[in-house]
């Protein structure tokens, strides 16, 4: 079981997290002993179930050290599925945790939800604004991520978090896939899992980089031209994956332009596979540009950003209107920057009978 700090009331409980470093610069709610508890029961599960190890200080992730954390972002009993489910997803040895915080790039760990646990955990936002502020569930979901970063895993910028620049990503950085609006199977199903499962996907990205495209019905090369857009925010010769030939990125698209796509008769795979494609680059801009990256291909004309069309994360999200998303990704690591998808156990989370919420 965990220690147990004290203090005199809640204020000076608060500035002693901060003193700790134990926050995210913002302000926390205190983990009482009650409130750790109250989410501990809701999740069915053992205190002390080792749900994985936190790089880069390789922290002992346990259930109470995952709710005390969740406690602090303001998570509810109905968030711990997913809090759980994206807990184990960066402990995944494949998801290079310890080097993602090490990194000297700006990544930070986007948690997408899929299946019924959108609604079912406290209503995550698939629409307008899904990345933006004034949604509960996603503002802290994807907070319980970053505190257990930094509280288990020992992520703290300038020591440990090597991050130049970091991102806004860092504080929160949680959706839903709009499945109802998307004319493509969910993600997950993508990823090889049921329609009816629910499922936390975990890949670490730069921040949201905005694609306008103008929709043209009327217009045969349409789908084309949005798709060529699209691969110039992903892979552009400023990004790592132009630069590195390495990693995976995710492209949100707004629920206008996956109908356009869609219309052209293309399925996620042939979005992927075309969006590759268009991501080819001289050699010669590498060599220029690239410095000490460069001269790697001496014997080609063109190579592709992305190892291959895997390597491109799609979904669909956000409100109508002229924009998609794309967030493109480090590259770095021994699985360099493989997103993880865990299946959320909601058959073990119970409701809390009598206990007021924090």
């Amino acid at each position: 079981m965990s220690d147990f700090l004290e203090a005199a009331d809640s204020e000076a409980a608060l500035e002693r997290l901060h003193e700790l470093e134990c926050t995210d610069g913002l302000p926390v709610v205190i983990p009482t002993a009650e409130r750790v508890a109250r989410l501990i029961l809701a999740t069915g599960m053992d205190p002390d179930m080792v749900l994985g190890e936190m790089g880069p200080m390789m922290g002992i992730a346990t259930v109470e050290k995952v709710a005390v954390n969740a406690v602090m972002a303001g998570c509810i009993p109905d968030h711990m599925p997913l809090v759980i489910a994206a807990a184990r997803a960066i402990a995944d040895p494949q998801f290079d945790l310890m080097e993602m915080q090490a990194t000297t790039h700006c990544t930070a760990p986007l948690v997408i939800v899929n299946g019924p646990a959108r609604q079912d955990c406290g209503g995550v936002v698939s629409g307008f604004g899904a990345l933006g502020s004034g949604h509960r569930a996603n503002a802290s979901i994807g907070r319980a991520v970053r505190l257990c970063m930094i509280n288990i895993g020992g992520g703290r910028p300038g020591t440990s978090d090597m991050a130049v620049h970091g991102h806004p990503g860092k504080y929160t950085y949680c959706m839903a896939e709009a499945e109802e609006r998307s004319p493509f199977p969910p993600l997950h199903v993508s990823r090889g899992f049921e329609a009816d499962d629910s499922v936390v996907t975990v890949i670490g990205c730069e921040a949201p980089h905005s694609v306008i495209y103008s929709v043209n019905a009327d217009d045969p090369e349409d789908a084309e031209k949005l798709l060529h857009v699209l691969s110039i925010g992903v892979a552009n010769l400023a990004t790592n994956h132009a630069v590195f030939n390495a990693g995976t990125a995710v492209v949100v698209l707004g629920p206008g332009h996956a109908d356009v796509l869609a219309n052209a008769g293309m399925t996620r795979e042939d979005i992927a596979q075309r969006l590759w494609e268009l991501t080819q680059h001289p050699v010669a801009d590498l060599d220029r540009y690239g410095g000490q990256f460069g001269g790697r291909y001496p014997d080609q004309e063109t190579y592709c950003a992305f190892p291959g069309p895997e390597n491109l994360l799609i979904l669909v999200a956000g409100g109508e209107g002229l924009y998609s998303m794309v967030m493109p990704s480090w590259g770095g690591g021994a699985h360099s920057n493989t997103p993880v998808s865990i299946k959320a156990e909601m058959d073990l989370f119970c409701e809390v009978p009598g206990l007021a919420a924090p």
